[in-house]
């Protein structure tokens, strides 16, 4: 005969072996997913929100299947190898990344933890990857196209006749950004333009920056993709529009906050395809194998309302190949 007691014991340690792979199996699928970032999370939630919503269209859903581990460096570079340290130190299974410099850090904190980067110029001459079909190592994900950064200084040239003189904000801590830095001046002997670079390391660097450009009194202002500079835009637009310069962006945002012209892709586009390679490495695929991808579609946003108040009439060849005019 089987004591009461017995069978009771015996039952409640058969419900909690009979759960231990249910609780395996769910602490298995929950997916850790690391994000770095050398701005601040004020600035750069809009880049993480859109790698979101690529995982959520893909059915990731935070909290059920995946959790989101950020790190922001809030305009301080020199903080990326150890936050990258710090995400590699909690075991993520992927490791995201924004821009060359937190890709940097990340590949020299880990050469075995897959990382995913976006908002990357020239990943191949900064050495993040050995080519775009095949990358090999632990990195892949989604780089500006080259041409784009010229492209940017002969829409400017052609918005306005006159143009000579072009300041250009880039970061020269940044590999990527010293690279479009050398894209764009390779435009300028046949536009007739004569580019005038900017460093830019952080924000302690602004108002030097700012001093700079107008003690020279440039014609127009750019800037490189660089995210960092980026996270400062509100202010740059600020300069730009109180020194009267025309100004080229390299993100929408930046029109949006009152630039003059933006070209190029879609950076929150980048960071929702970048789901796509997160989603194909948690499914079994290695990212060297895994072809980085560049954008094929290019906009044009024109900002009338910056273009009156500097007094300049934008031609009409430009507004109509314009995909967004902004009154």
């Amino acid at each position: 005969m089987i004591d009461r007691r017995e069978f009771v014991t015996g039952l409640v340690a058969g419900v909690l072996l009979a759960s231990r792979p249910a609780d395996a199996q769910r602490a298995r699928s929950m997916h850790r997913i690391g994000w770095l970032s050398p701005a601040s999370a004020a600035d750069g939630l809009t880049s993480l929100e859109a790698l979101r919503t690529g995982l959520r269209e893909l059915g990731y859903i935070e909290g059920q299947n995946v959790t989101i581990e950020a790190r922001w460096a809030d305009g301080r570079s020199e903080r990326l190898p150890h936050l990258a340290a710090d995400l590699v130190g909690l075991g993520v299974d992927v490791l995201c990344t924004v821009g060359s410099q937190a890709s940097g850090a990340a590949k020299q904190a880990t050469s075995s933890i897959p990382i995913v980067f976006a908002n990357v110029a020239f990943p191949d001459q900064s050495g993040l990857v050995a080519s775009y079909p095949r990358p090999g190592g632990n990195m892949t994900g989604v780089a500006f196209i080259g041409p784009e950064y010229g492209k940017r200084l002969e829409l400017l040239r052609e918005a306005s006749a006159t143009l000579s003189r072009v300041a250009l904000i880039y970061n020269p801590d940044n590999p990527g950004s010293v690279l479009a830095l050398q894209e764009t001046q390779r435009w300028t002997t046949a536009l007739g333009v004569r580019l005038e670079p900017h460093g830019f390391r952080g924000p302690h660097d602004l108002e030097d920056v700012f001093r700079a450009i107008a003690g020279k009194r440039p014609d127009a202002l750019m800037t490189t993709a660089d995210p960092l500079i980026a996270s400062h835009r509100a202010r740059i637009v600020g300069f730009a529009a109180k020194h009267r310069l025309l100004s080229m962006y390299p993100t929408r945002e930046f029109v949006a906050a009152g630039g003059l012209m933006f070209y190029g892709g879609s950076i929150p586009e980048m960071y929702r395809r970048a789901a796509v390679y997160v989603d194909k490495i948690l499914k079994g695929a290695k990212p060297g194998d895994l072809p980085v991808e560049q954008p094929i579609k290019f906009d044009m946003v024109i900002n009338l309302k910056t273009a009156k108040a500097l007094g300049l009439t934008i031609p009409q060849s430009l507004l109509l190949r314009a995909d967004e005019v902004l009154q």
